[in-house]
């Protein structure tokens, strides 16, 4: 059975290893994601931000940098060489740390890393990352390391952290980019397609058992409306960070009947339904998303994901009913994973074209809730120049999204959450059509959403 777990517990003591020992050629979602990418024009990022108020020691961090260019992060796509091949990893070097010679101001921060996550990142021509060092008016440093999601996953480039920050260096035996004779990888990648071959029949199979399901099931898609004057332009989703004592955390998960992880998607909860992304009966959908990550794996997005549906005003009051759906939803997937996977095997097939018309077609009924729970990581995934950074935080995205996109896509609300050094570090990202999309509109809205459990968190903003 596939090993599936929630992705809050992704990086708890004793997960899966990421090793040297994998096969270059991309997994089918791993293709599907670049193909998305390729498509779109954009894709998601993972970010990570670390804040030293007295100062980083800039060795440590170039040190740091180093470390990472031998871990899952450092690596590029390059294409087949054949039509509708597969296409595999290829190492990457990245060019240096990025240190900015001028000071900001603390409260400018946040501006300076919305900056950061702007700046380009390509996972077939690179960068598939960079690491940067903002120097603060005070003494203070703030260092965030960007990732492209098309390359490393949370759990993929949490483990790379770690690994630097310990000198764990891996050679994942990715060629050099061009390393190939072009008889060579022809040969090599008509090989590999034929083999995959085998693997169409079940995709095809799948697929069509998939459309049969979902034929004639009512769903209800956000209101589309016109592209507004301006709409075009990139716009920065403003964001909120908030952080609370680990042990208050689960002292009001306990006395609402459920655990951290289950709080944490309450609160997700109430933030949707404040946000106002409820469904026709009132309940939030949190899309909540699932590792498969396995000994040994060396893909990029071994993910998959379940859909919970939760009553807003329960939630205050008793977790039991969304800890018992979370877990119904997971047992389910864990039944039927292999059959939803199985039509990825389609993807070196698919065209760019049908690559959009699916972006339209996969709006769910209500408007659904990113709910991302990392767990507990090690401590040092928080010390990237050697000593424990004083603030930290991993916030996911996409570059890249518009007004107009981002109406088409009915909104967006993304909350992230991993548990450091005895407190839980919590990441809002919402952009609301109909409201006034101010990081200090969203910090009243996550303030008052702690209030609904009773709690009271740190906020950065």
């Amino acid at each position: 059975m596939v090993d599936v777990r929630l992705a809050w517990p992704i990086c708890r003591k004793g997960w899966p290893r990421v090793n040297a020992f994998g096969d270059s050629t991309l997994a089918y979602i791993d293709q599907g994601v670049f193909l998305a990418l390729r498509a779109l024009g954009r894709g998601p990022i993972v970010q990570y931000v670390w804040i030293y108020e007295n100062g980083a020691d800039l060795d440590g961090l170039q040190r740091f940098h180093r470390n990472l260019q031998h871990t899952l992060i450092s690596r590029l796509i390059e294409r087949s060489a054949v039509p509708f091949g597969r296409h595999h990893w290829v190492r990457y070097e990245s060019p240096g740390l990025d240190v900015e010679t001028g000071e900001r101001p603390r409260e400018q921060v946040w501006d300076w890393v919305d900056e950061r996550a702007f700046l380009p990142l390509d996972p077939e021509f690179g960068p598939p990352w960079h690491l940067g060092v903002q120097p603060l008016v005070g003494g203070g440093t703030a260092v965030p390391l960007v990732v492209s999601h098309t390359t490393s996953d949370a759990g993929a480039a949490i483990d790379s952290i770690i690994d630097a920050v310990n000198g764990v260096g891996h050679d994942f035996g990715f060629p050099e980019r061009g390393a190939r004779p072009r008889w060579q990888a022809l040969r090599h990648d008509i090989a590999v397609s034929a083999r995959s071959v085998r693997d169409i029949p079940t995709a095809v199979s799948a697929a069509a058992r998939t459309l049969r399901e979902q034929k004639g099931s009512p769903t209800t898609k956000p209101a589309v409306r016109n592209g507004t004057p301006g709409g075009d332009r990139p716009v920065v989703v403003p964001r909120v960070y908030a952080s609370i004592d680990a042990n208050e955390w689960a002292e009001r998960a306990r006395a609402l009947g459920g655990t951290r992880n289950v709080l944490f998607a309450g609160l997700v909860v109430r933030l949707g339904y404040r946000l106002g992304r409820v469904d026709g009966d009132g309940r939030v959908m949190l899309s909540v998303p699932v590792s498969e990550r396995t000994e040994g794996d060396t893909r990029a997005n071994p993910l998959n994901g379940v859909s919970v549906y939760a009553d807003p005003d329960l939630v205050c009051t008793d977790l039991s009913a969304i800890r018992a759906d979370t877990k119904s939803a997971l047992a389910e997937l864990s039944r039927t994973s292999a059959q939803i996977l199985a039509p990825l095997a389609l993807t070196p097939f698919t065209p760019k074209l049908a690559v959009r018309r699916v972006e339209k077609m996969v709006m769910k009924e209500g408007k659904p809730v990113g709910c991302s729970n990392v767990g507990e990581i090690p401590e040092a995934a928080n010390q990237p120049d050697g000593s424990n950074a004083d603030f930290f935080t991993m916030r996911g995205g996409e570059a890249g999204l518009t007004p107009n996109i981002l109406e088409r896509l009915g909104g967006h609300l993304l909350v992230s959450s991993v548990t450091l050094r005895d407190r839980v570090w919590i990441a809002v990202a919402s952009w609301e059509g109909d409201r006034c999309n101010t990081r200090s509109n969203l910090a009243e809205v996550v303030e008052a959403a702690f209030g609904d459990f009773e709690l009271k968190a740190q906020l950065d903003f």
